[in-house]
């Protein structure tokens, strides 16, 4: 009987959550990559997932739908909203997507019932774009405790947990950790606005984040880009 510890890891496709689920692999869980189609702007990080997954050894990889898209309120959701090219401008950014983390991981947690895991490994930082109120540890660690009154799982004593190993790593220490667990991130996409190619603006915050984390790693910036400034 294999004893193997399970663990769902959401896998957006992007930089981030590739280094999640290769810290989630080294620590000897058998994971379960869960990427959230939810009318975000361009499918190239949901293709970019499946690479992933299968290059970085997931044991299954699926895909839930969920349109969030359909009531706006994000430039990642709505194409009359743009997206900022200026850098931070203060306050909660317009790439705030409202309730996407709370929604992917209630996702999350009914596959982990289903799968009798007791871990969920998600990728949010608090470092880059903390104005997100959704990737603070205050709300990983409430949502961890209402996971545990509101599963089957909590109630009966086999409580989940929410892992975030990301949450206080600026962009380098991310790069050099996944880098040292053999992350290929070639194979990613972090741009809001890619490319059906899967080609990045290197315009974005996201783009600008990217490769300012690259540079100050010290390791050669992989990115496929549409075009280079500067």
């Amino acid at each position: 009987m294999n004893t193997t510890p399970r663990a769902v890891v959401l896998l957006s496709g992007g930089l981030d959550s590739a280094t999640c689920l290769a810290i989630a692999r080294d620590m000897g869980f058998e994971t379960y990559a869960l990427s959230v189609a939810y009318g975000q702007r361009h499918a190239a990080e949901l293709t970019a997932s499946k690479r992933v997954a299968d290059a970085l050894g997931a044991r299954e990889h699926r895909l839930a739908r969920v349109e969030l898209g359909q009531f706006g309120g994000s430039a990642l959701t709505d194409a009359s909203i743009a997206v900022p090219e200026d850098g931070d401008t203060g306050g909660i950014p317009v790439t705030y997507v409202p309730a996407r983390n709370t929604v992917m991981l209630s996702i999350a947690m009914a596959w982990a019932e289903v799968l009798d895991a007791r871990d969920i490994f998600v990728g949010v930082n608090a470092v880059d774009y903390s104005g997100y109120p959704d990737c603070r540890p205050a709300f990983i660690e409430a949502f961890q405790a209402m996971a545990n009154l509101a599963t089957k799982a909590g109630v009966e004593g086999h409580g989940l947990r929410i892992h975030a190993p990301l949450i206080e790593l600026p962009k380098a220490d991310i790069i050099c950790r996944g880098s040292a667990l053999g992350v290929d991130y070639g194979l990613t996409v972090s741009c809001y606005q890619a490319d059906d190619s899967g080609r990045a603006c290197g315009r974005c915050d996201a783009c600008r984040l990217r490769r300012a984390g690259f540079d100050a790693a010290g390791l050669p910036d992989p990115t496929p880009y549409q075009h280079r400034n500067g």
